[in-house]
């Protein structure tokens, strides 16, 4: 068996032995605090309801409720914290791991992206690839919000829960991001390349790569120097990745106990049917990207998708689809696909191009709708769309996005923000399909764009 397969075998074991492992520790260990923090949400829940039927304010009953409220919140964060704490062992697998991996993805994306450039060479060359790029990125985007408001409309899952909606006070924590030009131009062009080397701010490091690799081209001879040596440097990190991608088993152990011990294998009876219904839809979305893949890359997606087993297996179990970042590098490289555009198409794809993320906003966003009993004509179902293309641009990196997104978005058509409450208890088990989708959307759209560039070779390997 190659290395290859062998780490995917080794971070499927990891995936079931951690799924085994968590529900082990729900049941034995963090029940105490699990069952606390569900007993306290209903409390605060009665009382809030108590509390909206009193007549006013200053009444001397309401001064009661507000104190019972705060004594319930108080033991609902203790208890989180005690949890927190008792499951450090396990968090701090993946923390390290999704670390080790941030300190690879900005230096990765700057020198593969400046060889990439500096080899296409000609800036007519890069508009033309940067032209079919955004063409696929906007056509797949639009795609997945369709689907997801044609599914989310077909099954209607928001009227057939019938889930107890929470107290429009209700804090969800998410902070609801408005459509701001301004915020967005600010969020693109970098004012410090250091700082965004520093942040990983991916988008502004494509931004300032495009530049120094167009210059580097354009200085001739000189500039060849420096593209060995970027070239040199992107293989000593590709190497660094090969080190770190040893210890991912270890992350995907220690990630999906966390979730499960956490969260426990009731959310999947109080919510199968929404959680079924999204990953039908993702499962969906597959098949049609597939779909368009094959008839552009014929039998050879089939190849691709084989290759892709470990990043997106890695993505899901650490619900982060720039965990996967590097190998997805590596395997188009070997698929065939030449560096220049793996290394130009694949960083403005984790800003641009967040497919599974985009089915879900539509999907959530009239979810909640419908659980509210909000009707929305089409019309501003297809306004909310546009909205949801826009507002999502460029925000990867953001904690919990697709929820800030959402938050913004749902604001605009008077439908309650609280909402957001019904789904953040499930949000990590989405974000697992989500993130899972995005690497496979990216891959394909890479392996795309090198075969409309005549730029895509036999296999390497």
């Amino acid at each position: 068996m190659s290395n290859k397969n062998k780490l995917t075998l080794f971070i499927f074991i990891a995936l079931i032995v951690g799924v085994a492992v968590g529900y082990y520790l729900n049941v034995n260990n963090f029940s105490t605090n699990n069952n606390a923090i569900v007993s306290a949400d209903t409390q605060v829940k009665k009382i809030e309801t108590q509390m909206s039927n009193l007549p006013d304010t200053t009444v001397a009953q309401y001064a009661v409720l507000k104190t019972q409220k705060a004594e319930q919140v108080k033991i609902r964060k203790e208890n989180e914290v005690a949890r927190e704490k008792g499951l450090e062992p396990l968090t701090l697998l993946s923390d390290i791991f999704l670390r080790l991996i941030k300190m690879i993805v900005a230096p990765l994306v700057f020198t593969t992206l400046v060889v990439g450039v500096a080899k296409v060479g000609d800036i007519k060359a890069v508009g033309r690839i940067g032209g079919k790029t955004m063409l696929w990125f906007i056509s797949a985007s639009l795609m997945s919000l369709l689907l997801g408001m044609l599914l989310v409309n077909l099954w209607k899952p928001g009227e057939a829960m019938n889930l107890p909606l929470p107290s429009s006070h209700t804090e969800t924590g998410i902070k609801a991001t408005a459509l701001s030009v301004k915020d967005f131009i600010a969020h693109i062009v970098p004012k410090s390349f250091a700082e965004s080397m520093a942040t990983n701010e991916i988008l502004q490091i494509v931004i300032f790569s495009l530049f120094f690799g167009v210059a580097t081209a354009a200085i001739g001879e000189k500039g060849k120097v420096v593209i060995e040596f970027f070239d040199s440097v992107a293989h000593i990190i590709l190497k660094v990745t090969g080190y770190v991608m040893n210890f991912a088993p270890f992350a995907v152990f220690g990630a999906m106990a966390a979730i499960v011990a956490k969260q426990g294998i009731s959310v999947l009876s109080t919510y199968a049917l929404f959680i079924g219904e999204f990953y039908s839809g993702m499962l969906i979305l597959w098949l049609l990207l597939i779909l368009v893949g094959y008839l552009i890359l014929k039998k050879r997606i089939f190849n691709l998708m084989n290759r892709m087993k470990e990043p997106v297996m890695l993505a899901f179990s650490t619900a982060s689809s720039e965990a996967a970042y590097p190998r997805t590098l590596l395997q188009l490289e070997r698929f065939g696909c030449k560096d220049k555009i793996v290394s130009f198409v694949l960083p403005l794809g984790y800003s641009f191009n967040l497919d599974g993320s985009m089915l879900y906003m539509t999907f959530a966003s009239i979810f909640i709708a419908q659980c509210y009993g909000i009707h929305l004509p089409l019309d501003k179902q297809l306004t909310m769309l546009l909205i949801l293309m826009l507002t999502s641009k460029g925000i990867a990196g953001v904690p919990r996005a697709s929820l800030v997104v959402i938050a913004g978005t749902i604001a605009t058509f008077n439908i309650p923000e609280a909402g957001l409450a019904l789904l953040i208890g499930i949000d990590p088990l989405l974000d697992m399909g989500r993130s899972a989708t995005n690497v496979i959307g990216n891959s394909i759209a890479t392996a795309v764009v090198s075969k409309w560039e005549g730029e895509l070779t036999g296999p390497l390997d």
